[in-house]
């Protein structure tokens, strides 16, 4: 019995080898590649997981890129973020005609993502205004769809988001607040009776805040999905969209090798997308053990694809192309899963750790004198002990959409002077 294991493994191995464009595929893809190894075999038909009538299946809450919204955007025109801002700068927000040419100027000064790239100061002087009046207009965005937009980087967009929740009562808002100023540490509210609502509301926010007007961006399905109820986590496969293997039945005399050939070929076809599943749903169960931190609100630690390759006995190449173009939904949103393999940068150092650890410091500076990036490089350097180059710190700032120290104090003096 314990010779049977590693043959078994070899031949699933060989299996998944033979039928690896199926398991790279993803759920836009796999129904053309299952056509494709399925044609002129007369004993197989491919059945499309993509119905017309959806009554049947069950739907999650996903971003706006999920196969649902794009369906249902393909009936019409979409409109564009600026039409859509555009269309809301009405009354009360913006009842005077300069409230309105801010309005617009700040929609001009839009990146594409949704977050507000101009200088206020020069901006305000285009205009003939204060720097404090256009700010006064900028914060009024506040209350605008997409929640989030026209913030200056992601920490701002969560409060402008957070504006938006009038569902939430006083004492849940203000949880809200505390644990964004100092998001690292959401767990030291833990024990307060508030904390699963305050931190279900802000995992719902979205980033950036334009995404649902995303252009020229495929739409995204995710393989898994990572469900949470009464505090406890299970994974799924997004079944709903997969197409089916069905083998038609026809009769086979004993001498026609030619059938024979091709109804072992569908057969394995079948096996090969079941492999598939179980495989992908693997993946998805290993995710949530090595990454449950992250799940629950943490930072994703390092993990390396040779890893999660023993633990299927396939070599890491065989696991990088099953989870290539693979997306997976969670409370906190929708992540390629790549991004879970996390870059080590040394020891158990991810550069994940390194981006939360730049927010926090950043967050609790003086803002009369911000940081330099040679100063958090100095800082990042003590707390993880580890030698980096400038250049990355600057690198890691500008992914996470934070000014440079010089920009900062210029914000932080236009905050001061709206107090």
């Amino acid at each position: 019995m314990l010779r049977a294991r590693p043959n078994l493994k070899n031949k699933l191995s060989a299996t998944l080898k033979s039928w690896l464009p199926i398991l790279q595929s993803d759920p836009l893809e796999i129904e053309e590649t299952l056509l494709t190894c399925a044609r002129d075999n007369p004993f197989v038909r491919v059945q499309s997981g993509m119905r017309t009538d959806f009554s049947s299946q069950r739907f999650y809450k996903l971003p706006k890129n999920a196969l649902g919204d794009h369906i249902e955007r393909l009936s019409v025109r979409p409109k564009t973020l600026h039409q859509t801002l555009n269309e809301q700068l009405l009354s009360p927000l913006f009842p005077t005609q300069m409230s309105l040419k801010i309005a617009m100027d700040i929609i001009d000064n839009l990146s594409p993502e949704g977050y507000f790239e101009g200088d206020t100061q020069t901006q305000a002087s285009s205009l003939g205004v204060l720097a404090s009046d256009y700010e006064k207009v900028r914060q009024r965005f506040a209350y605008l769809d997409p929640p989030g937009i026209a913030a200056r980087d992601l920490m701002e967009s969560f409060y402008f988001q957070l504006i938006q929740h009038e569902e939430l009562d006083l004492p849940t808002y203000e949880l809200c607040a505390k644990i964004l100023e100092d998001l690292e540490q959401h767990q030291k509210y833990r024990h307060n009776p508030l904390y699963l609502k305050a931190m279900q509301t802000i995992t719902s926010f979205k980033n950036p805040p334009a995404l649902e007007f995303a252009e020229n961006l495929p739409p995204i399905i995710p393989d898994i999905l990572v469900l949470e109820e009464d505090g406890d986590i299970s994974v799924q496969l997004n079944e709903g969209y997969y197409p089916k293997v069905v083998l038609e039945q026809h009769k086979i005399t004993a001498d026609n090798g030619y059938l024979k050939e091709k109804l072992k070929e569908a057969r394995d076809l079948v096996d090969a997308l079941q492999m598939r599943h179980q495989t992908i749903q693997k993946i998805g169960l290993m995710l949530v053990e090595y990454q449950y931190d992250f799940f629950k609100g943490g930072a994703i630690k390092p993990m390396r694809l040779v890893d999660i390759a023993e633990e299927f006995g396939y070599s890491a190449s065989t696991i990088s192309r099953a989870i290539s173009n693979k997306y997976l939904a969670c409370s906190r949103g929708v992540f390629a899963i790549k991004c879970f393999f996390a870059t080590a940068l040394e020891g158990d150092v991810s550069n994940a750790a390194i981006k939360e650890f730049l927010l926090e410091i950043i967050s609790k500076e003086d803002r009369q004198h911000p940081m330099s990036d040679l100063k958090i490089l100095e800082l990042v350097e003590r707390q993880f002990g580890l030698k980096m180059v400038r250049r990355t710190i600057t690198k890691y700032r500008k992914l996470l959409n934070i000014a440079s120290s010089t920009e900062r104090k210029k914000l932080y003096n236009i905050a001061l002077n709206l107090t």
